[in-house]
């Protein structure tokens, strides 16, 4: 049996890819295989669209729990939102189709799993693995806001690895395509900017607080403001209590570069194309996007 070269493998990845996105689905077109994985609302599959062979996740939803959480507006524009990128760090979302109790998202299989599993695993990263992700995601996000687009949500729960090691991605329930600024406060404690703990206007530039929190949580294995009470979290995040803990040992470079980025006045923070010049990032990220270990 001949072996297709990568090139051919991509190009049939591609077609099978089109091929996912074209039809209107039913659950029949699809073999479902095991669980990856469950969320707040349903559960997601390794799945086989039958025509193509082409692998997928299949989330599936229940209909009565998006409801009862009052969460069908948030799903549809979350739907509305990533089935529209297309960025090599954002997990596709290829379509959607429903029943009478479920409704199912048809989403790109990232091979490698969950990045939180994988930052518990090894408790926190070394600065070659943490700059390149962080770069690779810097890149996305300047994707999504030139779309207009603000995650609102980065954290390690919401990234997948690809088969690659590449990082993607991977839920978009709290992003939000926007012109002007916003005051619904969403995301996750840890990471939330000053801006929304405060409960004033906010914009793009949350996403690079996230990340800032992101890179130091990388480094460090626990986000920065963390505490024992929400309400310390609270005031530590509004007082920008950043504490560098003196194991495990980081660079001053990487410091610095966390430190621009958790800038109270959001207009302070670093820019993301001023993140990919900066020299921390240029000495470790792998500047393919992916991590070898």
């Amino acid at each position: 049996m001949a072996i297709a070269t990568e090139s051919q493998q991509e190009q049939k990845a591609a077609e099978g890819s089109t091929a996912v996105e074209k039809k209107r689905w039913t659950l029949n077109d699809f073999d479902i295989g095991k669980p990856l994985g469950r969320g707040k609302f349903g559960h997601v599959y390794l799945a086989r669209e039958k025509r193509s062979n082409h692998i997928v996740a299949l989330k599936v939803l229940f209909k009565s729990q998006l409801k009862q959480s009052q969460v069908e507006h948030q799903l549809r524009r979350e739907v509305e939102i990533q089935s529209h990128l297309r960025h090599p760090n954002i997990l596709r979302l290829y379509g959607y189709f429903y029943d009478q109790k479920r409704v199912y998202l048809i989403l790109e299989y990232a091979a490698k799993g969950e990045l939180y599993k994988e930052l518990q695993k090894c408790k926190y990263f070394s600065e070659r693995r943490a700059a390149t992700y962080i770069a690779s995601l810097a890149r996305a996000l300047i994707y999504c806001h030139g779309k207009h687009v603000i995650h609102r949500d980065i954290k390690p729960e919401n990234l997948l690895v690809g088969a690659q090691g590449e990082l993607k991605i991977a839920d978009f329930g709290w992003s939000v395509h926007t012109f002007n600024r916003r005051r619904t406060m969403c995301g996750t404690l840890d990471y939330l900017p000053p801006e929304m703990v405060e409960s004033v206007e906010h914009d793009a530039n949350v996403d690079i607080w996230s990340l800032g929190v992101l890179c130091y949580e990388f480094l460090y294995g626990v986000p920065p403001f963390e505490a024992k009470e929400h309400s310390d979290t609270y005031r530590r995040i509004v007082q920008v209590d950043l504490k560098f803990p003196p194991k495990p040992i980081v660079s001053s470079a990487a410091k610095d570069l966390i430190a621009q980025m958790l800038v109270k006045d959001s207009s302070q923070r670093l820019p993301l194309h001023k993140l990919l010049e900066h020299p921390w990032i240029i000495q470790n990220a792998d500047p393919s996007g992916v991590y070898k270990s």
